[in-house]
């Protein structure tokens, strides 16, 4: 069914049920400080439920240790061999374009500086890039995989958040809905799927329409397990699409705290990149990927030169797909190359550690609001709508 305004509103007003009670309980019986501990050693599916773990914890975890009976397990298969296939221009896809496309909208980028601590950004880009690897491994629903106790993780940080802040009355649900809503959940959800999908075309990745459903259909199983009401997602790309126009228009824009986090974003990747002569390149992708007006609300610099260079990127990623076309060996070196360049990009940001998600017990200064599947087609983004 098509969203109207006033469905998207109505989602506004929705958080997630189970996670949110399971907060709300824990924090009734003061049993948050014990469960973060106990928590910290709880990292792998599969692995015996800690001792001393309260009840209504056990049950959550009892209730989310498993993916959606609806799974098509065949298409999984597909979206990770797309991954694999496309995992570093998927990681730059994330980095340079979903990271970005956030700060976009200003609500979101008020509570990701209120929430996650504008001083540590590795942190913040250091689990989200964790989160999606642990997600395309072969064992990811399995036991031993890392992937499930992050989602459930992750789901309660979101609903630890929203307790916070209605609690103490910090954030204005009048006005901006509840804080990570069904609506913004979706939004992320989209931002990590079809938009992603968006950059690697525009960044001339070749891509078959299985391989960019079988991607969007991934992050579809993700949403679920994070809580993200599916009966109100979007089940085809070109309904996605107009999902996003829709909520695109209706809320991004400028504010001071997207351009922080964008400029902290490129400070990072700055960081990361060996020296300082290719420093422009990260401006320059943020800026070709999210386009001039969006960048302009970003305050990201613009380098005519180093922009201008970056859209030969396309012209260059050709050549390379072609050889792994043709070239077995070809195939194999650049996947295993893409693979490399991504771990070396996570271990840079995580500095070798794993990253742990603890729910905050209180708003502390850094959380408060201070004042391959086969080449067949390629995949074609579903035109742009414009919302009435």
């Amino acid at each position: 069914m098509p969203h109207t305004d006033a469905s998207m509103n109505a989602l506004r007003q929705s958080g997630d049920e189970l996670a949110d009670a399971t907060v709300a309980a824990l924090f009734e019986r003061g049993e948050m400080g014990s469960f973060n501990t106990l928590m910290r050693f709880f990292s792998t599916a599969g692995a015996p439920v800690p001792e001393g773990l309260p009840d209504v914890a056990r049950e959550y975890l009892r209730a989310t240790s498993s993916p959606p009976a609806w799974v098509d397990w065949e298409e999984m298969e597909r979206a990770r061999l797309f991954f694999i296939d496309n995992n570093v221009h998927i990681s730059t896809a994330l980095s340079f374009a979903s990271m970005p496309a956030c700060y976009l909208v200003p609500h979101v980028a008020k509570l990701l500086s209120t929430t996650h601590g504008l001083d540590y950004p590795s942190t913040r880009m250091a689990a989200t890039g964790q989160f999606t690897v642990y997600l395309m491994r072969p064992d990811a629903f399995e036991a031993g995989s890392r992937f499930i106790p992050a989602a459930q993780k992750v789901r309660l940080l979101h609903a630890s958040i929203r307790h916070h802040l209605a609690r103490e009355n910090r954030w204005d649900t009048e006005t901006a809905g509840v804080p990570i809503c069904q609506e913004d959940m979706i939004g992320g959800q989209m931002f990590f799927s079809l938009l992603v999908l968006d950059s690697l075309h525009r960044l001339g990745i070749h891509m078959s329409e299985e391989g960019a459903e079988a991607y969007y259909y991934a992050w579809r199983v993700v949403g679920a397990m994070l809580g993200v009401d599916q009966d109100a997602v979007p089940g085809s790309l070109d309904d996605a699409r107009r999902f996003l126009d829709r909520y695109m228009i209706r809320h991004m824009g400028p504010s001071p705290e997207g351009v922080r986090l964008t400029r902290q974003l490129i400070d990072l990747y700055e960081d990361v990149v060996p020296g300082t002569l290719l420093d422009p390149v990260v401006p320059a992708l943020v800026r070709y990927l999210v386009g001039d007006t969006c960048a302009d609300w970003l305050d990201v610099p613009s380098a005519p030169a180093w922009d201008t260079l970056v859209k030969a990127m396309p012209h260059l990623l050709g050549v390379l797909e072609t050889i792994e076309d043709r070239s077995p060996l070809g195939a194999w070196a650049l996947d295993r190359l893409g693979h490399l360049t991504t771990l070396f990009e996570l271990s840079s940001l995580t500095r070798g550690r794993v990253m742990h998600y603890a729910v905050p017990e209180h708003l502390r200064k850094e959380y408060g609001v201070p004042d391959a599947p086969p080449r067949t087609r390629r995949w074609t983004p579903p035109a742009a709508t414009l919302a009435p």
